[in-house]
């Protein structure tokens, strides 16, 4: 075989591989090879994945050197010998296949017709060995087998008629065969191998009973796969059996996909209801509206969730711009409960919002906060529901005290005197005096350097608790830790609203002070409470405040009087 020596130097710039077990095949046994085979593997240096596409490219060069009898006829008797290889056996054989495929997309020389005819024949014979249990096998390397080789009803008929293995068994076609044994399948709930082989194939049984058993045992793929092959009234039955146990998004996108909004009107609505709702829990307004397509039936639903959630801004909105008549406004509805359910800014005492847009307003801003030992840190900016596109800026950045949060506007602050903001958040971020509190702050200051990134206030911080990583709580976000430290959770309905118009309305703004001063209550409740208070699963927060600098060079010596042992302690 020639070799590219440029490609054999790119093979062994990922790792050495045996090469002499790619030589002329033609006097080879399969065996043979896949021991030389199984020895490259073995001796390789790179990682697996990166073996196993260095070998598939060998073999399938191979295959291009025309081994005796032929490639399809030769990958097939190393199907057969593969067994014997023992863990080697299903990995090599997806190797095998692979290659296989390869070589038969790119190769440009007309197949040799009495080779495919012979590997099929081969093949068939190997299918009926392996599902006799003469041979271990993995059912997914069978089915690909079955169709790399095109292994149809008439080439198991004929192999049917020579086995030794199922001669004297009663079957009087392939046809009587193959429904033993997919009922065999399917009776050990080997539901996705069934239906591959029902639909290489062309069996059109069981039908219903089959679909429901499949979605009782929770094999939708299987599932939706057999109601595709069986046609219309298969994925009908499949739709009910998804509403029927409230599984509403399978079944709409079973629906939609198959244009089967005549046969399931009602269910249909509802799905698109329960979509509607799903999307308002994550506090994605903008995509909601945009799903609801002008519809008033499903924009009055989503003004009633607005509602729900005491997003009274989006209620107003959504009235006036689809003229909702009939509707109750937000300030006349009854939005009382959600009071109860939700944390509020004035539950913390918090006493002064302060919106900053303007440089003398920065600067007073920046002068109350080095003052103070502990500040609480959040941004908001506009979502981008455009798959693929740049995220729009930050558009604010929350720094405050218990009692006062200065609201940034950055956008405009960074328009009018970048530099000045620079220094002032610099000597906020960057200050050793003031330990700063965030939540996935990670996200943030990533964000930030994203839309900032020629500004240094955002390439290095000091003094950082980030309290998702105190408690490390997997789910509920900082409203779920809320909820678990102070008893009552965040409203984060407004969480993905317009961050750029302006002004901001006071419910926006409230929002946004709140995510900042409640940092500081939590930090409080960890400082205060001694670890007796099992519940908390807490660690000791001071050994998770860190500092982070994009260029380490450019860090001068810090002083000693300013460790972080020393100023943590303080705190």
């Amino acid at each position: 075989m020639d070799f590219d020596p440029e490609e054999a130097d790119d093979i062994e710039s990922v790792g050495t591989l045996c090469l002499h077990a790619f030589s002329d095949l033609t006097y080879v046994s399969p065996v043979v090879f896949l021991y030389l085979l199984k020895e490259s593997y073995i001796h390789g240096s790179c990682k697996a994945t990166k073996k196993f596409q260095a070998l598939q490219h060998r073999v399938h060069q191979v295959l291009a050197n025309k081994p005796k009898p032929g490639p399809a006829t030769f990958i097939v008797h190393c199907l057969i010998v593969l067994p014997v290889f023992g863990v080697y056996a299903e990995g090599f054989s997806h190797l095998v296949i692979s290659a296989l495929r390869r070589f038969f997309k790119t190769v440009s020389e007309p197949r040799s017709e009495d080779d495919i005819d012979s590997a099929r024949k081969l093949a068939a014979k190997y299918f009926l060995t392996t599902v006799g249990g003469s041979l271990s096998y993995d059912e997914k390397v069978m089915v690909h087998t079955l169709k790399v080789f095109d292994v149809g009803l008439t080439s198991i008929d004929e192999a049917l008629a020579v086995s030794d293995v199922w001669r004297g068994h009663g079957f009087a076609s392939g046809s009587a065969f193959l429904e033993r044994y997919i009922s065999d399948l399917i009776k050990s709930k080997s539901f996705m191998t069934a239906v591959s082989l029902l639909e290489h194939f062309s069996f059109r049984f069981p039908g219903e009973t089959f679909l429901q058993q499949m979605v009782e045992d929770k094999d939708f793929q299987a599932a939706e796969k057999w109601g595709s092959f069986m046609g219309r009234s298969s994925l009908c039955i499949l739709v009910q059996e998804y509403g029927s146990r409230n599984m509403l998004k399978q079944a709409y996108n079973i629906i939609k996909k198959n244009y089967l909004q005549p046969e399931f009107p009602d269910l249909s609505y509802k799905c698109k209801e329960s979509e509607l709702k799903d999307l308002a829990e994550k506090a994605c307004w903008d995509v909601a509206e945009r799903k609801a397509k002008g519809d008033k039936q499903l924009l009055e639903y989503l003004v009633n969730l607005a509602m729900e959630a005491g997003y009274l801004e989006k209620v107003d909105e959504l009235c006036d711009r689809y003229s909702l008549e009939g509707l109750p406004k937000a300030q006349e509805a009854e939005v009382g409960f959600v009071d109860k359910s939700f944390l509020h800014l004035n539950d913390l005492a918090v006493e002064d919002i302060v919106w900053v847009d303007e440089v003398n307003e920065l600067r007073k801003a920046t002068s109350f906060l080095e003052g103070c030992r502990v500040v609480g840190l959040d941004c908001e900016w506009k979502p981008n529901y455009m798959k693929g596109s740049k995220p729009n800026k930050v558009s604010i950045m929350q720094i405050g005290s218990d009692t006062k949060i200065f609201i940034l506007d950055l956008i405009k602050l960074y328009n009018d005197a970048s530099e000045v903001l620079d220094n002032c958040l610099s000597q906020i971020l960057q200050s050793y005096s003031i330990l700063k509190l965030g939540y996935n702050f990670q996200c943030d200051i990533k964000q930030l350097n994203l839309s900032y990134g020629d500004l240094e206030c955002f390439k290095r911080y000091d003094m950082l608790l980030d309290i998702q990583n105190v408690f490390k709580e997997k789910c509920g976000g900082l409203s779920g830790l809320t909820k678990k430290i102070l008893g009552v959770s965040l409203n984060k309905t407004r969480r993905n609203s317009d961050w750029e118009q302006r002004p901001l309305t006071q419910n926006q703004l409230e929002y946004a002070a709140l995510d900042a001063a409640v940092l500081i209550h939590i930090f409080r409740h960890v400082r205060d409470h001694p670890q007796h208070d099992s519940s908390l699963e807490t660690v000791q927060w001071k050994s998770h405040i860190v500092s982070h600098m994009d260029n380490p060079k450019k860090l001068m010596k810090k002083p000693k009087c300013h460790s972080l042992e020393t100023s943590a302690s303080t705190f």
